[in-house]
């Protein structure tokens, strides 16, 4: 779905079980709750039930997504729960945010597939910083496409890395039906 699909679809609100009224991702809940808060970016953030709940545990957040309507559903919300969020409207895929380097110490990027955001998210961690990744992959005899990654293909871009979690197969969040590819990685 292309950014203006995303953007109808929330502003639609017809699946707003999904996209408003969802939990935080338990594995970036599990993740965090192990770590001292301090600086975190939620990469295509949604709505930003990752976000806010980072945000409530004492978290400095930036979330960024494509999806204007998105980001004004997560400002609404942050500022009805009293959160510091600072959200950013940005085309991810055309490079409009820049993962600065050095800068993080927790990056999500949870039920999002973008290759080239993979290095740029790793060097934005800082020394013993995390990052929590979630993606869809193929089943059976799919093909990888733009937004499913194959069996191993995630695992592999993290080879020389500290390996906190990593699981394939159905995913334990209600909202995600297909098979995903998980990963904790530490600088």
């Amino acid at each position: 779905m292309d950014l203006t699909g995303w953007d109808l679809r929330y502003r639609s609100g017809e699946r707003a079980s999904e996209d408003i009224e969802a939990p935080p991702t338990k594995l970036l809940m599990e993740t965090a709750a192990r770590m001292k808060p301090g600086k975190a970016l939620d990469v295509a953030c949604g709505t930003g039930r990752n976000a806010l709940w980072l945000a409530k545990q004492g978290w400095q957040v930036t979330a960024v997504d494509g999806a204007g309507s998105a980001i004004e559903i997560l400002r609404r919300r942050a500022a009805e729960n009293h959160a510091e969020i600072d959200a950013r409207i940005a085309d991810l895929e055309t490079g409009e945010y820049r993962i600065e380097p050095a800068s993080w110490d927790l990056i999500a990027i949870c039920y999002y597939l973008q290759r080239d955001l993979f290095e740029p998210a790793k060097r934005g961690l800082l020394p013993g910083g995390v990052l929590v990744c979630i993606v869809h992959t193929v089943e059976g005899d799919e093909e990888p496409t733009a937004s499913r990654m194959r069996p191993g293909e995630l695992a592999a871009l993290f080879e020389g890395w500290k390996i906190l979690h990593s699981y394939e197969g159905k995913p334990e969040d209600p909202a995600h039906r297909r098979a995903v590819a998980e990963i904790v990685a530490r600088r």
